[in-house]
């Protein structure tokens, strides 16, 4: 029988691998520039965790996830984002009884959504996201989303906006709420059953439909910032103020809501008009949550966060190679006797700190330069019967064909002084 990966999951080979490890080494880099911690939660948690910090009007909850009964009957789900593992795990461990008010955590690993599949976005897909709990201010907005935007400068995508919104504190979102069920209403029917089944549930879902997007109604529905109370206002105009002193390029999008339930006051994209994702392509975003701990039975904490997928980082970070690090060393034995050497030297040179790989089928000399030259070894290292009885190897510097005999003993420190070390 053939077997494949299943639909909506792909291998990650070894040659792929390397660009993955240059983007997660520029997002720890980032991270730590913002002093932001890596926090890891497990990859599955309780349905009902899901059902209450995603919001159970939400497609997320209500189409996609990937749920199944555990062999004691316990509803579990493999989780389809990141925030509420982090909620869970904040709660759980007492992180808000810590000294320091402002807890600032990042996560980065595979999420699972049935959805269908296509370029950027898998089943099994992976996603780094910040999540900064503790102190509801718009500074603490502000920081979260510069984070994004370096993140996203850091990867070389060109013309690059920040849209943000704001949905207000829960007075002004149940304002809003009621503007958008006497709007929609005279229109309902015409509206998909999923929309239909959102308008008692959570109307704000409706104005995220991609059915009914081209629908009229949803060039006139109300807007979010039309209905904000003078705190969140205020808010609001502090984000806006600090991104001006901050110039950073942004555009107030009034249609800019966020998919999940949990979001508050400000939301925010960033959209890139770059060649390599396309115009108007959305790189990322996230936004403020403040009633999602107390939510799922935590104490009163405010929070904001952002998250982006890393498969649309990936088309982000281009297909060069010239940055693709080769190996210092590749040991080539010539006969039998010279393999048992060669295993010694190469041993010795990884416990040397050094990067060093050999041949072990058994080829000749043209085979082995042509994996020297495929693995950009800076060095090769040449050992045949005279090398071994001599007790010294050909070091051959692969860049300029400059080729010496060095003595065991002498490779380690031959080797420091050609690659500078």
């Amino acid at each position: 029988m053939k077997y494949s990966a299943p639909r909506g999951t792909v291998d990650i080979l070894p040659e792929e691998c390397e660009k993955w490890e240059k983007l997660e080494r520029i997002l720890r880099t980032v991270a730590s520039n913002y002093h932001v911690k890596e926090m890891r939660t497990p990859i599955f948690e309780h349905t009902e965790l899901f059902n209450r910090a995603v919001g159970d009007t939400s497609d997320v909850v209500t189409k996609e996830m990937y749920t199944f009964e555990d062999r004691k009957g316990r509803s579990m789900t493999l989780r389809p984002e990141g925030t509420a593992g982090i909620a869970r795990a904040y709660v759980e461990n007492k992180m808000y009884a810590r000294p320091e008010k402002l807890t600032k955590v990042f996560y980065m690993g595979p999420m699972f959504r049935y959805e269908r599949p296509q370029s950027g976005r898998q089943r099994q897909f992976h996603q780094f996201g910040v999540e900064m709990l503790g102190i509801e201010s718009p500074y603490v907005d502000v920081e979260c989303m510069m984070m994004a935007i370096t993140i996203v400068k850091a990867l070389g995508l060109k013309n690059i906006t920040l849209h943000i919104n704001s949905l207000g504190d829960e007075e002004s979102r149940d304002a809003f709420r009621a503007a958008l069920q006497d709007h929609f209403r005279p229109v309902l029917g015409e509206l998909c059953s999923d929309c239909q089944t959102r308008f008692d549930k959570n109307p704000l879902r409706i104005l995220d439909c991609k059915v009914d997007a081209d629908h009229p109604s949803m060039k006139t529905a109300p807007k979010t910032i039309d209905y904000l109370t003078e705190s969140a206002k205020a808010h609001f105009d502090k984000v806006c103020e600090l991104l001006d002193m901050l110039e950073v390029d942004y555009v107030i999008d009034t249609n800019l809501v966020r998919g999940l339930d949990y979001y508050s006051h400000t939301v925010f994209e960033i959209i890139s008009d770059d060649p390599k994702l396309g115009a108007g392509s959305t790189v990322g975003g996230g936004g403020r949550y403040n009633g999602l701990i107390e939510e799922i039975g935590g104490p009163s904490t405010p929070g904001v966060g952002f998250a982006f997928g890393l498969e649309r980082l990936m088309i982000a970070l281009g297909d060069e190679d010239e940055d693709s690090q080769g190996i210092e060393a590749y040991v080539m034995p010539l006969g039998d006797e010279a393999k048992d050497v060669a295993m010694q030297i190469v041993m010795m040179l990884r416990a040397n700190g050094f990067s060093v790989d050999t041949d072990y089928a058994g080829r000749g000399l043209k085979g082995q330069f042509k994996s020297a030259d495929r693995f950009k070894a800076a060095y090769s290292i040449i050992l045949g019967e005279d090398e071994v009885k001599g007790e010294y190897v050909q070091l051959r510097d692969n860049s300029t064909k400059e080729q010496k005999q060095v003595a065991f003993e002498d490779i380690v420190k031959e080797l420091e002084k050609g690659l500078g070390l």
